[in-house]
């Protein structure tokens, strides 16, 4: 084991105040080239094109997830709870620091693309030829298995693995302060010390005690404010839209053998679906938005129109409909074509529940990859019950389905050619106003 740094080590932090680094090993990972990394990506994707604020990083983001996860343990500790395994205490605060290292540019919409899992690179970077892997070995040689294993949620003991990843977790607690405070919304406030107060050790779980829980129905209403209010906003859902379809015309150009005037190598890689882990490392929002500068001037004039858009935020139009059946998709496919659009390019249905978030839903997984634990209550004689079982409040908004339909599409040639277009259709876009 490791000793602690000799001086404490500080970060200045606008959603926790400050970010307390007392151990050798944490200092050492924080400073590796694969964690400074994280600086290059953004949080929140292409929110900041909705949110103008929404600029803070995965490296924030992970020291904060860190911060949170070091507070509990230190009152775990502090209060002598014996159903704290109090020597899982470095390999808790590592898999905090560490859960987001995987992550490429603008996350999760390069993962629907090109089909990867950030889940899996961070455990190929932790496992891998890199400084963080060798700064892991220092502490033993099966340590970076040992922090993989809780990012897999296969660990041993599943109250580490609920630090970082449960419905309540050091994580999601961390990313509804901190993108409320970057997009200037008050959705995701709640509060954060009467929570951390009221967590318990408790047979292998992690538990509120039941006096807290008006704390947790309003981190969970935060949650879902924030959900619907940011993360499911549909503007930022264009913006998405056009970054998905970027790329994909890209794989389809390469797949035809396009020549492009301008390649870096591991986007090359990243298309031809070849990544290795020191080129996927290459990978940062730099990167790609260089590659969307170069790509506007392409001689493929759809892929050269995506990158513009992409680039001055000239985003798809939308219009919410009610349950579309194919008959009006065919006819909507029909109206971009007369106008000289590409219904495979142009034209988008989305609906909020295809997006990588979910709301509390203690009785599903809601369609993730793997099962998130629920928040359960301890009451006065021990005894243990599922939120939503004693809260009406969650109750309420447990499963609650708001998402509408929204058509996107690009609305300027279909403006510019509007008496092409059938009364029906001018009053589905939007376009007889």
């Amino acid at each position: 084991m490791r000793e602690p740094l000799t001086e404490e080590k500080v970060f200045k932090d606008p959603v926790h105040d400050y970010v307390y680094v007392q151990d050798q090993t944490i200092w050492e990972l924080i400073n590796t080239k694969e964690f400074q990394r994280l600086r290059r990506i953004r949080q929140l994707g292409t929110t900041y094109l909705t949110f103008h604020g929404a600029e803070h990083s995965r490296f924030s983001h992970s020291l904060g997830v860190y911060e949170i996860t070091r507070r509990i343990i230190s009152q775990f500790e502090r209060s002598g709870y014996p159903d704290w395994p109090s020597e899982e205490r470095l390999v808790s605060l590592c898999a905090a620091l560490l859960h987001d290292v995987g992550h490429g540019p603008f996350s999760h919409s390069l993962e629907e693309i090109f089909d990867t899992d950030h889940e899996v690179w961070t455990c190929n970077i932790l496992l891998g030829d890199t400084d963080i892997n060798r700064v892991l070995r220092q502490v033993s040689d099966d340590f970076p298995d040992k922090v993989a294993a809780v990012i897999r949620k296969t660990y041993p003991k599943p109250i580490v693995v609920s630090l970082i990843s449960s419905q309540m977790d050091a994580d999601r607690m961390d990313y509804l302060l901190r993108d409320a405070y970057f997009t200037g919304v008050n959705y995701g406030t709640f509060d954060l010390e009467r929570i951390l107060r009221v967590l318990r050790p408790y047979q292998g779980k992690i538990v509120v005690k039941e006096s807290g829980m008006h704390a947790v129905e309003h981190y969970l209403m935060s949650r879902y404010q924030m959900y619907w209010q940011i993360y499911f906003h549909p503007v930022t859902r264009s913006s998405e839209i056009i970054l998905r379809q970027i790329f994909r015309r890209a794989q389809e150009l390469n797949e035809q053998g396009y020549t492009f005037r301008w390649m870096a190598g591991p986007l090359q890689q990243l298309l031809n679906n070849t990544l290795s882990l020191g080129d996927y490392l290459k990978l940062d929002e730099p990167l790609a938005q260089t590659a969307f500068a170069e790509w506007a001037e392409e001689s493929d004039e759809l892929l050269s129109d995506l990158c513009r858009r992409f680039q001055h935020r000239q985003l798809y139009k939308y219009v919410t409909i009610d349950n579309p059946d194919e008959s009006l998709l065919l006819e909507v496919a029909n109206a971009l074509q007369t106008v000289g659009l590409n219904p495979d390019y142009h034209m988008e249905i989305d609906y909020p529940f295809d997006l990588p978030y979910d709301l509390y839903r203690p009785d599903q997984n809601n369609g993730e990859k793997r099962e998130k634990a629920p928040i359960l209550l301890l009451d006065s004689e021990e005894r243990i019950s599922e939120i939503s079982m004693k809260s009406d409040i969650v109750r309420s908004i447990t499963g609650l389905h708001q998402g509408q339909y929204h058509l996107y599409f690009p609305e300027e040639p279909l403006r510019e050619n509007k008496e092409l277009l059938s009364e029906r259709m001018l009053k589905l876009f939007k376009l007889d106003l």
